[in-house]
């Protein structure tokens, strides 16, 4: 090996870009809402109640993460972030036992993945 081999290796990325928070949750709500749209498509029972059990964790994270008091979201974003995940609970349940339909949850995360890519576009 010589020098400059050794040099373009040392100065080599040597793992893949650092992606920022935003972009791995707009990744995350993305993979849970495309299996939740296709979960309603289906109109199958089994793969309908593993999307509504993923998107309901990922909505309790996210309150989770709202309600800490060290979170920098502004005061009024953390509080309808966390009325969202309220309201995802709630239908979540009332799709359980048959009495509504699940596409508001679809709906809901949808206008959160315009708002995230929205905002990756402004950054």
């Amino acid at each position: 090996m010589n020098a400059t081999t050794l040099a373009q290796r040392a100065y080599a990325p040597t793992a893949a870009p650092t992606r920022s928070a935003r972009s791995i949750e707009y990744d995350v709500i993305a993979r849970i809402t495309y299996r939740l749209k296709a979960a309603i498509e289906q109109g199958r029972l089994p793969p309908l109640l593993e999307a509504l059990h993923e998107n309901r964790k990922l909505w309790r994270t996210l309150a989770i993460d709202v309600a800490d008091d060290e979170n920098l979201l502004p005061d009024d974003l953390r509080a309808r972030i966390f009325y969202l995940a309220e309201f995802t609970s709630h239908h979540t349940g009332e799709v359980i036992r048959k009495k509504v339909s699940a596409v508001p949850l679809l709906e809901v995360n949808t206008a959160i993945l315009r708002g995230l890519k929205q905002e990756r576009a402004l950054s």
